[in-house]
Parts: structure tokens; sequence; C-alpha cells
């Protein structure tokens, strides 16, 4: 069975978010490419490769859930894509949208909850300071209970 076939299998099982996941963990592994995954389920007539081809065409690489939940904010609010997982002066960021000069970072617990990693966090807000780039931060829990309110922010910044 190839990887394909899997997720076409998959794809007839699982929800939209985790089929999501199971298609980014795929590309970060370097198992598939979701640009070639689209190109070879084309032809294929069963429910999971239309599932599968239905999420493809909404997907955006992302590292995390918390990632993949601020994307839909972003939908929802009906903004452009963002870049993600894209480099901006000389740090890797969650989210960039060129034509707004705007980086967002979505803080999760894992790799923003102690002092040393919280400290990196501002030195790269200081690095986009001084190079014009806004940045924003969401935590979690606003990501997770406070929807509207990032909507309406993100709105706010891109007006």
């Amino acid at each position: 069975m190839t990887v394909v076939d899997a997720l076409v299998d998959l794809a007839a099982e699982v929800s939209g978010d985790e089929l999501e996941a199971a298609i980014n963990d795929a590309d970060k592994l370097d198992l598939v490419d979701p640009e070639a995954l689209r190109g070879e389920i084309a032809a294929k007539r069963t429910p999971g490769a239309g599932k599968l081809r239905a999420v493809l065409d909404r997907y955006t690489p992302t590292d995390s859930a918390l990632e993949r939940d601020f994307l839909r904010i972003v939908r929802e609010a009906r903004l452009p894509e963002p870049r993600t997982q894209q480099r901006v002066n000389g740090h890797r960021v969650d989210f960039f949208w060129p034509d707004l000069n705007l980086v967002v970072e979505t803080d999760g617990l894992r790799y923003h909850r102690n002092p040393a990693q919280q400290a990196a966090d501002r030195v790269r807000d200081q690095d986009h300071f001084v190079a014009g780039v806004r940045s924003l931060r969401f935590t979690r829990a606003q990501v997770r209970f406070e929807p509207r309110r990032v909507g309406a922010v993100l709105r706010a910044a891109a007006a």
C-alpha cells in the first residue's frame, strides 16, 4: 500500500481536521507532496478520494492543531490566505502576509512556556519592529476561546 492509498483510505474514516493533520505530517516527513497528491488522486472516484480532494483544496502547511485553528479564524474573517512557515527577518514565522506587512505568531504552551523561550519571542518581535514589519501574537487560549476577538484584531490589522 502506498502513502497515497493510505491517505485515501484514511479520508473515508476520519474528520477533515484529522485528515489535514495526516497530510501535514506526511508532508513534513517528505512522504508526499500535497500538489503531487492532488494529481495522483484526480482520477480516483471513491468517497475517500473526494474528501481528500476537498481537504487539499483548502490545505495550507502548518505545524500544529493550534495553527490550523488559527487558519479557520483567518478564513472566517475573510482575510487573504497567509504564507505559512516562512522566514522573515531571519526568523521562521507561523503566518506572514507580505501585502499587509504583517507577521502573526500563535503561542501554544509547548514552545512558549519558559522564560528563555519567552525572551526569544521578544527578540523576534523586536527584530520585526526594527525591520518595519508589524507583529501580532495570539495565545492558544485566545485562538480557542476568543476566535471572534482574534478575527476582529486581524481585520483591524488588515484595514
